[in-house]
């Protein structure tokens, strides 16, 4: 019996069933996939980028993506990529999910953090919350009611469906927002969709500035973005950039939004 033993044990243990870049993390009926920076030396307590995947994308996807994961690792960031289900989210007031309050979703986000901390070191105090198209949207959503396991939030071309919440639950996050000029598929001004439509980014902006206490309005020019820029008196920043184009993620803009939140003190 003891000749099977140690083969079972080395097997259960072997890097092929363990979870990273490669291989999902399950976490119930859900997964992620997590890459740690490299050199990692396994202990240290590192900060973490959620990156959230636009409509009909995949956390594998996003994993295969040399540029983004080369991008996060020279921050010194952990990335998890995370999964919706079957590549879409559970939002309010989307189509199909008009009546949500994304609370699966709220719960899904809860878990991974807690698993990816349970199973690495993952500093829970510099959580931050990326993601593009759709992503951006589940980002929106996540600084407004659900903010209290992030240290900041980089939404990407997405806004709200319909309109912003009346109300943003507390802590008040520093959110750095970046958008297309010329965006078709997540329009400046929004669009229908079936039963209800793209909100309006201005909108979500200026609704979490008076929420937040924001200040005064500052310009800024960093490369391809023009950023508007406010802060409050506790320090959180409010930034709403724009690019030349239309509906595309580009590393540099997501490198941009990290240095902004780590420049904050959020990470």
């Amino acid at each position: 019996m003891k000749k099977f033993l140690l083969p079972l044990l080395l097997l259960l243990a072997s890097p092929a069933l363990a979870c990273g870049p490669d291989t999902d993390c399950m976490i119930g009926d859900r997964s992620y996939r997590i890459a740690m920076p490299q050199g990692y030396d396994g202990a240290t307590p590192v900060g973490t980028l959620v990156w959230t995947h636009g409509y009909r994308g995949t956390a594998a996807g996003a994993m295969r993506n040399g540029s983004l994961r080369k991008m996060v690792s020279d921050a010194g960031l952990a990335l998890i990529a995370v999964q919706g289900v079957n590549g879409s989210w559970d939002l309010p007031y989307g189509p199909r999910t008009f009546t949500s309050t994304g609370a699966a979703e709220f719960a899904y986000f809860d878990a991974v953090i807690d698993d990816a901390a349970d199973r690495f070191a993952i500093d829970r105090q510099r959580v931050v919350a990326g993601g593009f198209s759709a992503g951006g949207m589940m980002v929106w959503n996540l600084a407004c009611s659900h903010p209290e396991k992030f240290a900041g939030f980089i939404p990407m071309s997405g806004t709200y469906w319909l309109k912003p919440p009346d109300s943003c639950a507390a802590p008040v996050s520093s959110i750095v927002h970046i958008h297309g000029d010329a965006d078709p598929t997540v329009p400046l001004t929004g669009r229908p969709i079936r039963e209800t439509k793209q909100g309006k980014v201005v909108e979500a902006v200026s609704s979490y500035a008076k929420f937040g206490k924001f200040g005064a309005l500052n310009s800024s020019k960093t490369g391809t973005l023009d950023c508007q820029n406010r802060r409050n008196a506790k320090g959180k920043i409010l930034e709403f950039c724009l690019f030349r184009g239309g509906h595309s993620f580009r590393t540099e803009h997501l490198r941009y939004g990290i240095k902004r939140l780590r420049a904050a003190g959020q990470i």
